[in-house]
């Protein structure tokens, strides 16, 4: 029987069609659920979006008209659920398999959780380090960590997706299964086929793939289309674009390999791990987040992505003392909570104080229309004074030796995301050449 493997087809589609393709290559029927809703997906699944959200009695086209992003999510995960349930009632699928952000792992595990014990189940998640009760609950659900942001395919994501399949094909073709409810009430099973061999490119460690050297970018759900603007941007140039998500382990990660020695420069977009260390968050990155790369010398474009948002889980998770803030319920499991003026200005100037300590080129660029894509007009976190506050504290501290860019537009616009990644172009060239221009 297939194995069912969900995705968000617009926004991880490529990623998801390379999982699709090694489990092909390893002999694994494969169906492709779509659970995007943002753009089109960038190749036709199996089980379309339609299908998916009218399992939630809801009408995709309608879902991504309304840009409610938690609702989307809200209701893919449910559609999913559904839609995962059927398959497994008609014996249609033998094993589910997903990967994603936190709406990725939201929607996968939701369909997941609606499955018996025994049934094959894998979700790479960038959320797979830290607390991942609300996602497994009290089902089998394999968790396993992505290490890079699921943001393009490169040399870690692809070892780490190699394996995933792998395991998911290994499972699925075992001669025993666990004898539970689902796998025929406790009578032994049909032992199958052999497990099929499977030659997982860049398995084993980072390999040789590519001789390119490595930018690392940092990216939430809420700048993506900045991020990957700019990716395309750095890999036309001829570079390798590591995506971290800033989740706390993510950017933990990310300091890691600048500290090795792996990075030749730094697309710090995304630096909302800096809010949840100030107001006591849960995707904390630590005091030492946006350190590394100056401490190395290494040249890095910083941007204050999701600045305007510290992470909580479910509602109740929410400290008393913040009860009467302003909030957005990104997901079931994800509450987010608005920074007010008097926050933002402190994360101004810590991001002033890391950037200028910096031994190697660095620039700051300032979207000035707006932090994430709730931050815009007429979105729920919408709040100019809030981010004029920060933009004015990271003025008036940050140090001459900091080239310092503001720019009339939102993080999220095609044009401020290639200046960023035009400049940090630039001062990687500058720092080949030996030019202080």
């Amino acid at each position: 029987m297939p194995v069912l493997l969900i995705g968000t087809l617009d926004t991880k589609g490529a990623e998801v069609g390379y999982v699709r393709d090694r489990l092909a290559a390893a002999g694994v029927a494969v169906v492709v659920l779509d659970a995007g809703v943002i753009a089109p997906p960038v190749f036709t699944p199996d089980i379309p979006r339609e299908a998916v959200f009218a399992a939630a009695g809801a009408d995709a086209e309608q879902v991504r008209a309304a840009g409610d992003r938690g609702k989307a999510v809200r209701l893919a995960a449910d559609g999913a659920a559904k839609v995962a349930a059927e398959l497994h009632a008609k014996g249609e699928i033998s094993g589910v398999l997903s990967l994603g952000g936190s709406a990725g792992t939201t929607i996968g595990t939701a369909a997941m959780r609606v499955l018996p014990v025994g049934v094959p189940k894998l979700m790479v998640s960038t959320l797979a380090s830290g607390q991942v009760q609300p996602y497994v609950g009290t089902r089998d659900v394999m968790m396993l960590y992505s290490v890079v942001d699921i943001a393009g395919l490169n040399r870690i994501s692809r070892a780490v997706l190699d394996n995933a399949a792998a395991a998911m094909a290994g499972m699925v073709s075992a001669k025993t299964h666990f004898p539970g409810p689902s796998l025929g009430r406790g009578r032994e099973q049909d032992p199958g086929p052999a497990p099929p061999s499977f030659s997982g490119k860049g398995v084993g460690g980072l390999g040789s793939s590519s001789d390119k050297p490595l930018i690392a970018a940092t990216m939430f759900g809420v700048t993506t289309p900045c991020v990957e603007c700019a990716r395309k941007v750095l890999e036309a140039a001829g570079y390798e674009v590591l995506v971290f998500h800033a989740t706390g382990s993510g950017g933990r990660t990310m300091e890691g390999l600048i500290r090795d020695g792996l990075i030749a420069g730094v697309l710090d977009i995304t630096t909302t791990e800096l809010a949840d260390e100030l107001a006591g968050g849960i995707l904390s990155a630590g005091p030492d987040r946006l350190t590394a790369a100056g401490a190395q010398g290494v040249p890095q474009v910083v941007s204050v992505g999701a600045l305007d948002m510290v992470n909580f889980g479910p509602p109740e998770t929410v400290p008393d003392r913040y009860r009467d803030r302003r909030f957005y319920h990104h997901n079931p499991t994800v509450t987010l909570m608005r920074t007010t003026s008097e926050e933002m200005a402190r994360l101004g100037a810590e991001l002033a104080r890391k950037t200028s300590a910096a031994a190697g080129p660095t620039a700051v660029l300032l979207p000035l229309r707006g932090v994430s894509a709730i931050d815009a007009e007429g979105k729920p976190f919408w709040w100019p004074e809030a981010d004029r506050a920060l933009f004015e504290s990271i003025r008036d501290d940050i140090r001459p030796s900091v080239e310092l860019i503001e720019i009339e537009r939102h993080i999220n616009d095609p044009a401020f995301a290639e200046a960023c990644a035009m400049k940090l172009l630039a001062l990687m060239t500058a720092t080949r050449t030996g030019s202080t221009g």
